[in-house]
């Protein structure tokens, strides 16, 4: 009995790559073969995102808790260096909102890490 190499499985498991290969240019979104390897590229290339997502977002807020330490005439480093020394347990992000948002608040904060340091 020979091999069924089609069929509704084959179809199936065809338009779910397909499907996801859409609005992708010429044969990526049209033919099952190029379709195929587009999306598994796609798949690594949104993995490597979502571990990229979370080290872009540190840096941007030490870039922006960094300027608002300047402002205070304190480099980051001497900043975050003596909030360690003050035990004020604040993590990057909302230092940097604080930073962008609550200038009077932060300035306290530095004046803190300043004493401490």
């Amino acid at each position: 009995m020979p091999r069924a190499k089609s069929g509704p499985p084959g179809s199936r498991r065809h338009r779910k790559v397909l499907k996801r290969a859409r609005g992708y240019r010429g044969s990526r979104g049209k033919l099952f073969r190029t379709a195929s390897t587009s999306v598994i590229k796609g798949l690594q290339h949104a993995y490597v995102g979502r571990k990229l997502k979370k080290q872009q977002y540190r840096a941007l807020w030490i870039i922006r808790i960094g300027a608002a330490a300047r402002l205070n005439g304190m480099s980051y480093s001497r900043f975050m260096n003596g909030l360690k020394r003050a035990n004020v347990e604040l993590n990057r992000k909302v230092l940097a909102h604080m930073a962008v948002h609550e200038e009077d608040a932060f300035r306290e904060l530095v004046e803190v890490a300043r004493n401490a340091g």
